[in-house]
């Protein structure tokens, strides 16, 4: 076994259990050793501190698989696999959708790997060496464990970059004759475009989101920006909103969202599309002075790390400023943010901020969070990314 020998100090980290080693942390590194080869992580006096995959081209420079001295193997990886698929299952659920994730990476102790189920369709992301050393066994893994007989590999995330690893889509194993996938999640229909969707197709964070849309939309004229294919838009109808307007810059997103509003037989009168940028269209609204009685702010990733953070915080500024100046008193604001860079007391105060801007007084009634079969590990708090406030304009 190749040996990653620390800096004295740099142990502090793994002794509380949180995986990930940085390039700077290292002392000494053994050579010829394979981009996402299984390492020992020792201290600085040689004593055994962890198991991890070595990925020579990024910043973290390991990630590890264990804290006890055991092999990493396909029977480790099985018994991972099984964890994680057993702890879904506390959560039932299946019985609200037949689409769930399946393996969330760290929180699962299996760095660098998603996997998202959509009914008999797995479908994978490898995003570091680690998981990429491993894909062949874990995709035969997969199968045997859920039985299904699809692996669909969506491994075109920015961040492999960061591994000095290539974009990769296609099929890992078995085949099917179309990309679009029906999932059903809380009485619901979706279409799900698994190929040139985002991440693996759907936002399956937003689940439990989604149903709270709906219980709140009652009656409401609803503004859903960044809709993507309509989830909250199909929620918002669903909960019998008055209206619904789904604005996002994707003429496909908007089109499968049309579509998915009219498979769940809801009033097409009561919706509208508008494609555009978002930013550049609620200036558009609050010069015409238009007004909502509920606005959902669901953003792409301003900030994917600190380093984005000050760029992105004018980003979420601006949004939510202009959205507070569109809601009438009374009205909700649902707002999320999506960015690592940015933690939840930080989104808070840009959330604070644009109100106090905009004039407004508003109350926070609900802190939101991912669905369920996105846990976060305790020991890694990055994997609670997802941050969304429901707050009332006074």
């Amino acid at each position: 076994m190749a040996n990653i020998i620390l800096k004295a100090g740099r142990e502090k980290s793994l002794l509380r259990r949180h995986p990930w080693i940085f390039s700077g942390g290292i002392q000494h590194v053994d050579q010829d050793i394979a981009s996402g080869e299984t390492v020992d992580l020792l201290s600085f006096n040689k004593q055994f501190l962890a198991r991890a995959s070595y990925s020579p081209a990024s910043q973290i420079r390991a990630r590890v698989w264990t804290f006890e001295d055991q092999p990493v193997d396909k029977e480790f990886f099985r018994k991972r696999i099984r964890s994680a698929i057993v702890s879904r299952s506390m959560f039932q659920v299946s019985g609200s959708s037949n689409a769930c994730r399946l393996i969330y990476a760290e929180s699962d102790g299996i760095p660098g790997l998603i996997v998202d189920r959509y009914g008999d369709v797995l479908v994978l992301q490898s995003l570091t060496a680690g998981s990429e050393y491993w894909k062949e066994a874990l995709a035969d893994l997969l199968l045997e464990e859920t039985g299904c007989a699809t692996v669909y590999e969506r491994s075109d995330a920015d961040v492999r970059e960061l591994e000095g690893l290539p974009s990769h889509t296609g099929f890992l194993r078995g085949s099917l004759s179309t990309f679009h996938f029906p999932i059903v999640e809380n009485g619901l229909k979706f279409d799900v475009n698994f190929q040139s969707g985002h991440k693996t197709g759907f936002y399956l964070d937003q689940r439990v989101n989604r149903l709270r849309v709906r219980e709140l939309a009652y009656g409401k004229d609803v503004l859903d920006c960044f809709c993507y294919t309509g989830g909250f838009s199909v929620n918002a109808l669903a909960g019998d909103a008055k209206s619904a307007l789904s604005v996002d810059s994707s003429a496909d997103a908007l089109a499968l969202c049309k579509e998915n509003v009219a498979s769940n037989d809801l009033p097409a009168d009561r919706h509208a599309i508008l494609e555009g940028d978002v930013f550049q269209l609620l200036r558009k609204f609050r010069d015409e002075r238009r007004s909502f009685d509920m606005i959902i702010l669901d953003p792409p990733k301003f900030a994917p790390t600190a380093a984005h953070a000050d760029k992105a915080t004018r980003a979420y500024k601006d949004i939510n400023l202009l959205a507070f100046k569109l809601l009438r008193p009374g009205g909700t604001l649902v707002t999320f943010s999506c960015s690592g860079g940015i933690d939840a007391g930080l989104f808070q105060k840009i959330i604070a901020g644009s109100a106090l801007d905009a004039g407004v007084d508003a109350q926070i009634v609900e802190y939101l969070s991912q669905a369920p079969d996105h846990p976060v590990s305790l020991h890694f708090p990055e994997g609670a990314y997802l941050k969304g406030l429901v707050c009332i304009r006074g």
